[in-house]
């Protein structure tokens, strides 16, 4: 088997490894899945000039290496070897990554108490690094060790938290380890998943205020390392920061919220047909899985019955990939829809006076505008908490569109 350069590992079907090499100008860079009982011959042969590897190989491959680096010694585990003249030297560039990640946001683990969730691979470096940056206490928490998640009450003053688990991955996004609530002593939290781009410990920090970060700046970062040793280069960490955004845009859905009027379809519309992207309205998906208009709904049927149809649609809709998704006003009425909007969204808040809403068939805009001004009022900590971005409504849609987009590419 013969590939330059590329990412080695039993299963690779969902790795964003390809698109980011390229994007750091490797275009030769390939996927290359390879059986346990083949490994062996692929590493003798060593017919590649660069290669990483993951799971479940990061260990296996080691007897065959010339050198390791002190990184990859001290976390036991290589993911990224170079082919220097038929010699192999092994690194981990996983470290640099997890280190990065944390940093991008303000996350510090000097003289903090960690605490780690899991006890795989990844643990391991994330242990490693916290260690070297002078992390206070570190806790690693597994299902049946000493530090579980049936005494993490011994845990509440941890500052910290590292999630290193699966729990919450697509498609199981609806899954949860525990509540931050206790945690009272907490200023960061970090989770190594990146798909969805907001797991549910990640929504909680957000709406506790805690500075949180998802994995794939890890991801990028640690391609950009191996791509320095692959050719001996150096890229500019800009670079990390410039590919994290293409990729996040492009999984992420456009996700507009705010009061009914406020102008949500319209912008979708606009921005939709900028990026070259679907419109997907909560209300037209609610109106054809119904065959009867909004205001016959709540006529026929009440309000709770329509948030509950709702809260089916805006799940179903926040669950695609690269959407541009305008929302119900008082879709985030629901925790449940708050937590869907949030999870694979950059969410945007149309503010707008309450004399400028439009008001027409809209079952709950027909009251006057003290009724307006109090509705108003109940939602705005839902909208705040939910929107990653707060665009002021123009009367001109175009000025309006354009502040999004620059809230896009920011």
């Amino acid at each position: 088997m013969n590939t330059a350069y590329g990412l080695i590992g039993k299963k690779l079907g969902h790795s964003y490894s390809a698109p980011i090499h390229k994007a750091l100008g490797n275009p030769d860079y390939s996927l290359v899945e390879i059986p346990p009982e083949g490994v062996d011959a692929f590493m003798r042969e060593h017919n590649f000039k660069g290669i990483n590897v993951t799971i479940p190989y990061k260990e296996t491959v080691i007897p065959y290496l010339n050198e390791i680096s002190d990184r990859a010694k001290k976390i036991g585990s290589v993911n990224t070897i170079v082919n220097r003249d038929g010699k192999l030297y092994g690194d981990n560039t996983d470290y640099y990554g997890f280190s990065y990640m944390a940093k991008s946001v303000g996350i510090s683990f000097k003289d903090k108490k960690v605490m780690i969730l899991g006890g795989g691979g990844t643990s391991l470096t994330a242990q490693a690094v916290t260690r070297d940056e002078g992390a206070r206490e570190i806790v690693v928490i597994s299902r049946k060790g000493e530090n579980n998640y049936n005494n993490l009450y011994l845990h509440y003053d941890a500052e910290v938290i590292v999630n290193c688990t699966p729990v919450g991955m697509y498609p199981n996004i609806d899954d949860k380890l525990f509540d931050l609530e206790p945690f009272t002593k907490l200023q960061g939290v970090i989770d190594v998943i990146y798909n969805p781009s907001k797991t549910n410990i990640l929504i909680d920090a957000k709406h506790r205020g805690i500075p949180y970060v998802n994995g794939l700046g890890m991801l990028v970062a640690q391609a950009k390392l191996a791509h320095e040793l692959f050719f001996d280069t150096k890229v500019e960490d800009s670079e990390i920061e410039r590919i994290k955004h293409e990729l996040e845009l492009e999984k992420l859905n456009i996700v507009f919220v705010g009061m009914p009027g406020s102008g949500k379809t319209t912008l979708s519309n606009i921005i939709a047909k900028e990026l070259g992207r679907t419109v997907v309205d909560t209300d037209d998906m609610i109106v054809k899985k119904e065959r009867r208009s909004i205001p016959e709904i709540f006529a026929a049927e009440g309000e709770e019955y329509f948030r509950r149809v709702e809260s089916e649609r805006v799940k179903e809709a926040c669950r695609m990939e690269g959407k541009v998704i305008a929302t119900g006003g008082g879709a985030i009425l629901s925790y449940q829809n708050r937590e869907e909007i949030m999870h694979n969204g950059l969410v945007i808040w149309l503010r707008s006076p309450i004399e400028r809403l439009a008001r027409d068939g809209r079952p709950l805009s027909s009251e006057d505008d003290g009724k307006m001004r109090e509705m108003l009022e109940k939602r705005i900590p839902f909208y705040e908490a939910v929107s990653d971005v707060k665009i002021d409504v123009d009367k001109d849609p175009s000025v309006s569109a354009e502040a999004v987009m620059k809230a896009i590419y920011r």
